[in-house]
């Protein structure tokens, strides 16, 4: 089957560092959706607000909340064992379907989904239009899972808090002629597709929660869907989604629908692919692949803008199937990197192309503006200098990626090895529960100049039932290392602490003879060893901290920063 060219140009990995030392607070650098990383940081959780939206989280932490229980096994499938949808059908109807008001472009897929969902949402703003957008998780407040407008701020809590008065009365019936059942996405769904209407968005822009099928973002209709899009197919969620990857695929095509174009992002195994082709078949649906042999794109070098680095990137598409779309960009500096990023950039480009097909005006102008404007939180973040000292590592370099399967630790990999292919690295991780630890850890380790791993625990979703304990993680890693014959030098924290409070620098570097393996309770302790050990290498190469394993570490992370 032909397949997608991604190419890494003129990048000379033998060298050191390819991204410049950021000045001072990082200047410009962007997140969320084009918000400056400081504003967003320091003003999106104001005691304030976030007081105004006791009520609502409070009803919500009073639903069922798959994401802090777990999901139940076949709960994503199509099948007696699904969600219920009709569930969710029924709170819309009782809601006057407001998901009826707009256009949506919805967006399942295993890895990917919300940076396509952020440069999607980008384009669009970019061109004027007033988009709302649906993701999840959230970083630091739940208002970051809704953002509305033609500038991509979340929703204000007292927008949130006014809606919510307003249909408390509708859910409140809702939940009790559901006998308790709602839960806490499909309700919190529901009041996104709310919001929407009320604001009056041009165009919505929803990322599904689980699979695509059963999922609650899935009750949009035929006519009043835009495009669908599936980015990536991995093997994450397994029980939940029927247990295969090709499981997976047929609830994630459970989104096509009839007539409306999908674009599928990849690229696919081919049997994959085939599946996707015969749900959109089956529907009378254009299939629009990012993954075409006319698509080449590439990155061309890593540059610093604005304090920040960025990724300079030629994004070339000629699609000539069941519909024709074109365009050529060139240098396109994008903030998101990796070549996994490049993907979904140029995935969501393929669904603004389609978009203009119907009728919509974008220009390429605004395709390149919005995939610039673009960087989330926890994916692929460098703290700045300012934002490492507020967590009291002065002049630490620190790496926040929300990575936590075995495909996107390898793209975590493969970022770091075109952004600092020299530095030395220490690893802090922390999970959840049903990931594939010792896949994830065996991709990890295939990095090079590894100097420590810190594995840790934090809370998801507000509480630990779902947290991967410290010897789960631990016996995880130890069985990665040994199949890959890769030596670990097990340390406690405390032992190791002392020796380098003492300035024994050869004790340590005798102890720790082969990649240093320790465990702690204790996120910010483990960040603050690693920053350490680096220090005491004194070997003129840059060191770099790397917290993953979760979105759930990375959001630990960015409340413990000081402002």
């Amino acid at each position: 089957m032909r397949r997608f060219s991604w190419i890494v140009g003129n990048l000379h990995l033998g060298h050191k560092s390819l991204i410049p030392p950021a000045a001072g607070g990082g200047g410009g650098r962007r997140c969320l959706n084009g918000i400056g990383l400081k504003r967003s940081l320091s003003g999106l959780t104001s005691e304030n607000e976030e007081s105004e939206l006791k009520e609502f989280n409070d009803y919500l932490n009073n639903l069922k909340n798959h994401e802090k229980s777990g999901v139940p096994q076949g709960a994503g499938t199509d099948s007696d064992d699904g969600f219920d949808l009709g569930r969710m059908r029924r709170l819309m109807q009782s809601l006057g379907n407001p998901q009826s008001n707009y256009k949506s472009i919805h967006i399942a897929g295993t890895k990917g989904k919300g940076s396509t969902a952020a440069f999607l949402s980008n384009i669009l703003r970019a061109q004027g239009y007033s988009v709302g957008c649906y993701t999840s998780p959230h970083i630091k407040t739940i208002r970051e899972r809704i953002t509305v407008g033609r500038l991509g701020d979340p929703v204000s809590a007292s927008a949130l808090n006014s809606l919510f008065q307003k249909i408390k009365v509708v859910l409140d019936q809702a939940v009790q002629i559901e006998m308790g059942h709602l839960s806490h996405f499909e309700v919190l769904t529901a009041v996104a597709f709310n919001l929407f209407a009320e604001e009056n968005v041009d165009i919505a822009v929803i990322e599904a929660g689980l699979g695509g099928a059963r999922d609650a973002t899935n009750i949009i209709s035929s006519s009043d869907l835009a495009v669908s899009v599936i980015t990536t197919i991995g093997k994450e969620h397994l029980a939940a989604l029927g247990g295969s990857l090709e499981s997976i695929a047929v609830a994630k095509s459970g989104i096509i629908k009839h007539g409306c174009p999908v674009v599928l992002g990849g690229p696919y195994p081919p049997h994959i692919e085939l599946i996707f082709r015969n749900k959109a078949s089956s529907m009378c649906s254009p299939v629009i692949p990012a993954s075409d042999a006319g698509n080449r794109s590439i990155i061309k070098k890593i540059s610093n803008v604005s304090g920040s680095p960025c990724q300079v990137s030629d994004i070339m598409l000629d699609i000539e199937t069941d519909l024709q779309l074109f365009i050529k960009l060139y240098d396109v500096k994008l903030s998101l990197l990796g070549l996994h990023q490049l993907q979904n950039a140029a995935t969501a480009t393929c669904a603004a192309l389609c978009l203009r097909d119907q009728g919509w005006r974008i220009s390429d102008g605004s395709i390149r503006t919005g995939l610039e404007r673009t960087q989330l939180m926890g994916r692929s973040q460098f703290l700045t200098s300012l934002e490492s000292e507020a967590l009291g590592l002065p002049g630490a370099t620190i790496l926040l990626d929300g990575a936590h399967t075995k495909e996107s630790a390898k793209a975590l990999v493969d970022m770091i090895q075109i952004t600092y292919p020299e530095a030395k690295l220490v690893f802090v991780i922390s999970m959840a529960t049903d990931k594939d630890h010792q896949a994830f850890a065996k991709e990890l380790l295939a990095v090079k100049q590894l100097e420590a791993i810190f594995l840790t625990e934090v809370s998801i979703a507000g509480d630990r039932y779902r947290t991967a304990s410290l010897s789960l993680l631990r016996d995880r890693w130890i069985q990665a290392s040994n199949e890959l014959g890769i030596r670990f030098s097990e340390v406690g924290v405390e032992e190791y602490s002392e020796l380098l409070k003492n300035r024994s620098v050869r004790s340590a570097e005798k102890v720790n003879d082969g990649i240093l393996l320790s465990t702690s309770s204790s996120l910010m302790k483990s960040m603050r060893i690693g920053d350490e050990i680096l220090r005491s290498k004194d070997s003129g190469e840059p060191g770099l901290i790397v917290v993953t394993g979760s979105l759930h570490v990375v959001s630990s992370v960015i409340c413990s920063i000081k402002r």
